[in-house]
């Protein structure tokens, strides 16, 4: 059985984060999106009453913009917690399973070069543990055939 999400008291988040987490989850609800898609509904069948004028199309621009730019800053703060958060639990993963390598833990904190260089160690160990099953699925067939 899942456990519910367990919440911070409201005043260990800032305002801010309190902020975005609210706007965030009220964003991403089918009733947000009906109801944008209404407003733009709105305002394109007010177009002959207004005369399709410059104010008119100002309007649309207008907010469009001002709700852009501040929904990135909402976004990125989400998606920001998110992946620190991912990573905290993906390094805990790490130190509790015997044999894994400790110095992958802040990986996220190198640089693209050494981050392409471990890439490239891993993409090295796949292809080789691929072809270790490929061998292995040959020399079973091979017995298989002798034995039958």
């Amino acid at each position: 059985m899942a456990r519910p999400k367990r919440r911070l008291p409201q005043s260990d988040r800032s305002l801010f984060t309190r902020l975005s987490q609210a706007v965030a989850q009220w964003a991403g609800k089918p009733q947000t999106f009906f109801g944008a898609a209404a407003v733009i509904v709105i305002w394109a069948v007010s177009g002959p009453f207004f005369g399709y004028n410059d104010t008119w199309q100002l309007v649309i621009n207008t907010s469009t913009t001002i709700v852009t730019f501040l929904m990135v800053f909402i976004i990125q703060n989400s998606q920001n917690r998110d992946t620190a958060a991912m990573q905290i639990k993906l390094d805990e993963l790490i130190l509790k399973l015997e044999g894994a390598r400790e110095e992958l833990l802040d990986l996220e904190e190198l640089d693209e070069e050494k981050i392409e260089k471990i890439r490239t160690e891993f993409e090295e160990m796949a292809a080789k543990a691929r072809k270790a099953i490929e061998t292995g699925k040959r020399a079973d067939s091979a017995k298989n055939k002798v034995s039958g």
